[in-house]
């Protein structure tokens, strides 16, 4: 009988061209490994740039694809490539290529590995890249745990530390538990259904109504997402594992990690759940609000700038589930060119895309400064950005810039990122949404609160002892070799205090004397760049917005 499968088995039809951008990450993961294979330690060097090239050409053929405009599915409609896709893998292959930048002198002067470093890292983002173009519950599990379990590993890069260690471990074994529970909801949904395609799973909700089962099976699946998203109550992996993980480890988790669940619960929202609205509204409209204002409250109490930004990344994360609770307040329009009926406002699709775009620049280019400080301060304090502005008055520019951004203050990006969020609770025009609105707005605010905290430190407070006579949080000198790499100190939050004997033998304090590498510049330059952009010419980022057609790939 096997033997008869086996014979009767036909190869589904590939369409290379669609699957070009996944096959050449899958092809440069490949030559990593061979290069580091063949060239043992002569590779090393060559690891982040073979990593950083074939993420520009990973580009290529999405943009190709792009040019085209047609919309191409496989396997039955499971994977779909289509505008949606492409913008969301574009900002995935820009994001990892920025924390390529980042990760250069950080991975080579702490003397980690850098073959399973990269491979990892470009395993993680072929997980997301698939997401883009899952529309069916197996491949969007599959994607899922693709872009999960390297990024595990990563959290726990750093083996020498004890909390890098716990951040690998805690972020473990909460991902597995949030799988278990999605994996359920999912065989419950299938149960329901029948079939794990994203339509037919949206006309099966519509018939069976809101039964006990389908708000289990529905709920259990959103919150394994919420996981991912680090929303509140599921968010208490995050701020210990930024804190443990690599620098720009934590970098990638909070932005494009985030943008991968984000881009799941598009999908499953705005297609599968259609037929659910009075259970997904109510889940969103309360997950949104303990989010923001849970996060943005512990934010304001925090003493070391990664936990900061890691609250202040689930405060985001609520702002950006804003417009799913409003996702279905819109009159019956049918879909041009495909024939769906939908009651989707179409601006909660667009500011969802909008608000991923900005966040990605403008929080990648926050964790940038922070990883460039921390070579000089090397402590993740925020006291010891006191006086930044003194000696490394550039730094403080940019930090300014993207905290602003963060804040949603004009003209940085951030200010459109918030404009859309208002303008879907406005269209949706209801008695929830105003509320949702007004919470929204009082959440902004308390977020300038800790934002501008790291502000007065760089503007107004004088330089730390510790960082004005060149040591850092463990005593040692600048000049002398430490334990671990500079970075590897930048969640630390430092409270040493020199004796009078150690001043005599601390090096003198030199105004601007930040190190600086020209990977970790580029960083800089494109995040900076790309913020100001996007709050200048909100145009830019609006286009991508609407030119995701995602119901052409429903």
């Amino acid at each position: 009988m096997n033997l008869g499968v086996l014979v009767a088995f036909v190869r589904p039809a590939l369409d290379w061209h669609a699957l070009a951008p996944e096959l050449t990450l899958l092809a440069v993961g490949t030559l990593v490994t061979v290069a580091d294979i063949a060239l043992d330690d002569k590779a090393k060097r060559m690891m982040p740039t073979l990593a950083g090239i074939g993420l520009l050409i990973t580009l290529v053929p999405i943009l190709t694809l792009a040019a085209d405009g047609a919309e191409r599915s496989m396997f039955g409609g499971a994977y779909v490539v289509d505008d949606f896709s492409l913008v969301l893998k574009a900002l995935f292959i820009l994001a990892g290529y920025v924390v390529v930048l980042m990760s250069v002198d950080y991975v080579r002067e702490g003397d980690y590995y850098e073959n399973e470093y990269y491979t990892l890292l470009l395993t993680s983002l072929l997980g997301m890249v698939m997401m883009a173009s899952s529309r069916d519950l197996v491949s969007v599990f599959v994607a899922l745990e693709l872009l999960s379990i390297p990024a595990y590993m990563l959290a726990a890069w750093r083996k020498g530390g004890p909390r890098s260690n716990e951040a690998g471990l805690k972020y473990y074994l909460m991902g597995v538990f949030a799988s278990a529970v999605m994996l359920y909801g999912m065989s419950l949904v299938f149960g329901v259904a029948g079939d794990t395609d994203f339509g037919t799973i949206a006309e099966a909700l519509r018939g069976e109504g809101a039964s006990p089962i389908v708000i289990v099976a529905i709920l259990f699946v959103l919150i394994g997402f919420a996981f991912k998203v680090s929303a509140v109550p599921f968010h208490t992996w995050a701020p210990d594992t930024y804190e443990g993980a690599p620098t720009p480890v934590t970098a990638f988790l909070s932005v494009a990690s985030k943008a991968a669940g984000m881009v799941a619960l598009l999908s499953l929202v705005f297609v599968a759940f259609e037929g659910a609205a009075d259970v997904v509204q109510p889940f969103f409209w309360v997950l949104a609000v303990v989010t923001m204002t849970v996060g943005n409250l512990i934010a304001l109490r925090q003493t070391n700038i990664v936990r900061m930004l890691a609250y202040s990344g689930v405060a985001q994360g609520g702002f950006m589930l804003v417009p799913f609770a409003v996702a279905f307040e819109g009159d019956a329009w049918t879909v041009p060119g495909v024939g769906i009926t939908t009651t989707v406002l179409p601006s909660t699709y667009e500011a969802v895309i909008v608000y991923l775009v900005i966040y990605a620049f403008m929080n990648l280019g926050a964790f940038s400064v922070v990883l460039a400080v921390s070579r000089r301060t090397r402590s993740g304090s925020i006291d010891s950005y006191g006086g930044l502005f003194s000696y490394a008055p550039g730094m403080a520019v940019l930090m300014t810039l993207f905290l602003a951004a963060l804040a949603g203050i004009p003209p940085a990006g951030g200010w459109f990122a918030k404009f859309v969020i208002f303008r879907t609770l406005a269209d949706a025009n209801t008695p929830a949404g105003w509320v949702l609105a007004a919470i929204v707005a009082v959440n902004a605010v308390i977020a300038f609160g800790y934002y501008a905290r790291v502000l007065v430190q760089m503007w107004f407070e004088p330089v730390p002892e510790t960082v004005a006579l060149g040591v850092d949080a463990s005593g040692d000198a600048d000049d002398e070799p430490a334990d671990e790499p500079v970075e590897a100190d930048a969640h630390d939050d430092g409270g040493f205090v020199a004796t009078e004997t150690r001043r005599q033998t601390m090096v003198a304090f030199t105004p601007g004397s930040i190190p600086m590498t020209g990977a970790l510049a580029a960083a800089l330059v494109i995040t900076v760049v790309a913020t100001m952009a996007l709050g200048i010419f909100p145009g830019l980022v609006s286009h991508f917005g609407e030119v995701a057609s995602f119901y052409l790939g429903g």
